[in-house]
């Protein structure tokens, strides 16, 4: 078979050009598209953006999905803000000397801000968009519109700890047909027994290698979004608390300038596993997904409130981001550490404070009995 040969790659048809764009993933196609001012022209098309998002968000295939995409400026510019993770290369060397305090004269809620923000600022306009794979097959994909049980700016959501739980009772129940399960055919190893899974941790490892979360956080006000995950773990817990329960555990680090005195804050996905059947007598080995929910986490370590948590959602949404991976896991584990020394830092001063009540107990018994005898 003879091949004609071809003068000019411009010479080539469009159409061809299109079919050669669409089976590209989205940084090779943005790649493509600075070559030469043909693939510009037609990398522009949105059915090309709206293919990639597809195939990294299955949850971008919903037609609510897709219009609120198209509200915001399309498929191209979600992929853009999505695509790449939050990173934070600002995170202080805090110390518990210069830990910053609320100022004296203001009260907390003035420190925080102008309440008047709020008139701008709705839970209703977040939006959720969730997707989970495992070994690269998409186990799960939800949207969820809104913050739930945050009806009402003077209710309780504005000051408890804020929480996203994207499982419902029902999504928990073993006998619900939507329940998210990962089992033998889905790439788990075999597991004979618990005892042994606590010695080898093969359903561990598994688990922390094939898993991907991606929460993307929307405001449809703003018309911004976010990647508030890590796509791979951060890190978890085996067998907490019972035996046969796997938490793992995603997120990033968000600024809050100006409405936390830490500056900064650590965003925190939390997946949570059970082992429902293990291996023997015709079963395979079963695990279910029974938690899913995001909180937010001051550099102390207690949970930040839900007025705050939407003011920080929204720094988020413009904060700087990253394509380089390792980038983001340093920002992550920087935070880790920085955390790990305050609280070391205030162990070390309460044990110096104890320490020190302790000497002024006895040497003010001492001082008693001196002055009785």
């Amino acid at each position: 078979m003879s091949i004609a040969p071809v003068e000019s790659i411009a010479s080539l048809s469009s159409d061809l050009f299109y079919d050669i764009l669409r089976r590209l993933d989205g940084a090779t196609l943005a790649s493509a598209s600075c070559t030469c001012a043909t693939f510009c022209s037609i990398s522009k098309e949105e059915r090309l953006w709206e293919n990639v998002c597809s195939s990294v968000w299955p949850s971008t295939n919903r037609e609510d999905v897709k219009s609120l995409i198209s509200s915001m400026g399309g498929f191209r510019k979600f992929y853009a803000d999505c695509f790449p993770l939050i990173v934070n290369k600002h995170v202080a060397e805090y110390q518990q000397n210069n830990y910053l305090e609320y100022p004296d004269n203001l009260t907390e809620a003035e420190y925080y801000g102008d309440s008047n923000e709020f008139e701008v600022l709705s839970p209703s306009d977040f939006v959720s968009i969730i997707d989970i794979r495992f070994k690269g097959k998409p186990i799960r994909s939800k949207v969820l519109w809104g913050v739930p049980n945050a009806n009402g700016s003077n209710g309780w959501f504005y000051n408890c700890p804020f929480q996203i739980d994207l499982l419902t009772y029902a999504d928990r129940d073993d006998n619900n047909d939507g329940v998210v399960t990962l089992s033998v055919s889905d790439g788990l190893p075999p597991i004979t027994s618990m005892e042994k899974e606590r010695k080898d941790g093969k359903l561990w490892h598994e688990l922390c290698n094939g898993l991907q979360l991606s929460w993307i956080i929307v405001n449809r006000r703003m018309k911004q979004a976010a990647n508030l995950a890590s796509w791979s773990p951060l890190g978890g817990q085996r067998h907490w608390p019972t035996d046969n329960d796997f938490v793992i555990r995603f997120g990033s680090v968000l600024p809050a300038k100006d409405i936390l005195p830490s500056q900064v804050v650590e965003c925190i996905l939390i997946m949570k596993f059970r082992v429902v059947h293990t291996e023997g007598e015709g079963v395979r080995t079963t695990i279910k997904l029974n938690e899913l929910s995001m909180q937010l986490e001051d550099m102390e370590g207690a949970y930040v409130n839900g007025r705050n948590s939407l003011l920080i959602l929204k720094e988020a949404l413009s904060c700087q981001r990253s394509k380089n991976y390792s980038e983001v896991l340093e920002s992550c584990h920087m935070y880790s550490k920085v955390q790990n020394e305050l609280k070391e830092e205030k162990l070390r001063n309460e044990s110096r404070s104890n320490t020190f009540c302790i000497l002024s107990g006895i040497a003010a018994f001492i001082t008693f009995w001196y002055c009785c005898l």
